[in-house]
């Protein structure tokens, strides 16, 4: 495993809600990551961004550990889910709250 595969798998490791964005969470630079980080606030979780904007070595490595190409990439304890597109499904469906608490072990 590669040393930029170790430090990824640290990162989800060391977060329950983990996106891989552009930008940060106190300046975003895209509307996805923006949409992402907004998603997530109204659920008051603690979560981590983490900017690949200039990292093209950790975003070809992501995009090969996740098989998805675009970007935000979200992991929830750690495991990949994909992006908000795939997050708005899930909420419609009353999956992300049950996640969420199974995942903070209904702490917020």
């Amino acid at each position: 495993m590669s040393a930029i595969e170790n430090e990824i798998k640290e990162e989800i490791k060391k977060h329950k809600i983990l996106i891989y964005g552009k930008g940060t969470k106190t300046a975003p630079q895209c509307g996805f990551t923006v949409e992402t980080i907004q998603f997530f606030q109204k659920y008051g979780h603690p979560f981590e961004v983490i900017n690949v904007l200039n990292n093209m070595e950790k975003r070809e490595t992501l995009n090969k550990l996740t098989n998805w190409p675009t970007l935000p990439k979200v992991f929830i304890d750690g495991k990949f889910y994909g992006d908000t597109d795939i997050l708005d499904e899930m909420e419609a469906k009353g999956e992300i709250e049950p996640l969420l608490s199974a995942a903070f072990g209904g702490n917020k």
